[in-house]
């Protein structure tokens, strides 16, 4: 079994292609990311982009995988230190990387920028890996 960590824009983009992540494969993300996907199915909604009924089916997609939510004060801890060695402004981005660092094979994101920072902590995988 591998274990992967994916993110909201993970998470969305399964959604939106209605995506079978693999039996062998296990999902976990931090806790934060029920209600980071909340908000920005919500934004996108207000934007005009999805309607509320797209909405509500992709947060019933999700809600549907296979995915173990986490948050505990050690995770919390180690995202502290993520986030203060790369200088980021906030520790969202890196609670999904401490997380990978302590429970997960590799992390699932979107964005390159992300990517290629975090790239000699973790090892980061591509969507494609899922299916």
């Amino acid at each position: 079994m591998t274990r992967y960590v994916i993110g909201p824009d993970v998470a969305l983009r399964l959604a939106q292609d209605r995506a079978v992540v693999r039996a062998e494969h296990q999902l976990l993300a931090p806790a934060l990311l029920r209600s980071q996907l909340l908000s920005l199915l919500y934004q996108a909604v207000c934007r005009g982009e999805l309607t509320k009924k797209e909405a509500e089916q992709r947060l019933g997609y999700v809600r549907g995988l296979r995915l173990r939510l986490l948050g505990d004060r050690v995770l919390h801890s180690v995202a502290w230190q993520v986030a203060d060695q790369f200088g980021w402004p906030d520790t969202f981005d890196a609670e999904y990387v401490a997380l990978t660092q302590l429970q997960a094979d590799a992390l699932v994101t979107l964005d390159r920028q992300l990517a290629e920072a975090v790239k000699d902590l973790v090892t980061v995988a591509p969507i494609e890996a899922l299916a």
